[in-house]
């Protein structure tokens, strides 16, 4: 067998085994629900939505956002750049911490106003 096929075999197991747990046990983050910034796969969805100019704007206004991005280089906002609307940002939001992701949805809310 060669190491590409394991290599393959073995992340569609990992996945596989991923997916069979259940989601019920697994923690989330303690966030008052009325306050809009609780749901990250919200926050997600709102700025996939967002024009590339006014998604660069909210991302380079959120240092781990942006920070997450210049890792790559010119070549990590240039993948953005070609995939922002589609990407998982879900984990990038996940590590946001409240005030953070309260800023995050300020900064969507005003750059969706600003169309």
């Amino acid at each position: 067998m060669s190491l590409t096929r394991f290599a393959a075999v073995f992340l569609l197991g990992a996945s596989w085994a991923v997916a069979a747990f259940p989601t019920e046990g697994r923690q989330t983050p303690l966030l008052a629900e009325g306050d809009g910034i609780s749901d990250s796969s919200t926050l997600e969805r709102r700025l996939q939505h967002l024009s590339w100019v006014q998604f660069r704007r909210v991302v380079e206004a959120v240092p781990k956002l942006k920070a997450s991005v210049d890792a790559y280089g010119p070549l990590g906002w240039e993948y953005v750049r070609a995939n922002y609307s589609t990407y998982r940002w879900r984990k990038n939001i996940d590590r946001l911490d409240v005030a953070e992701r309260r800023q995050l949805a300020e900064l969507i809310d005003q750059a969706s106003a600003a169309r």
